[in-house]
């Protein structure tokens, strides 16, 4: 298994144009025998230590193997959407781990 951690942060007024990409992208995920586990807005009340921007969102995803992972990076019908993210994320931090 491998673990996706991604810091999300959006662009100014678009969160629903983000939320359209992600009604799209988080569904192709178990094609590609993932798994979305967590997905977060952490307000400012839940954060302990900070020293960085708060993100938007976070999101934890689980894949059975790195090539699952780039097939879902590299789907069609994901990609027909970029624009879509492209439009509303201002940047993101993708942190690909293994469970310890």
């Amino acid at each position: 298994m491998i673990y996706i951690t991604q810091l999300i942060y959006l662009k100014d007024n678009e969160e629903l144009v983000f939320q359209q990409f992600e009604d799209i992208a988080i569904p192709i995920i178990s094609k590609y025998n993932g798994q979305l586990l967590l997905r977060i807005r952490p307000e400012e009340s839940s954060i302990i230590e900070m020293n960085i921007e708060r993100p938007h969102e976070i999101h934890i995803v689980q894949f059975d193997t790195d090539i699952n992972f780039q097939k879902f990076m590299h789907d069609e019908d994901r990609k027909k959407f970029l624009h879509l993210k492209e439009q509303s994320i201002k940047s993101a931090i993708l942190i690909k781990g293994t469970k310890l």
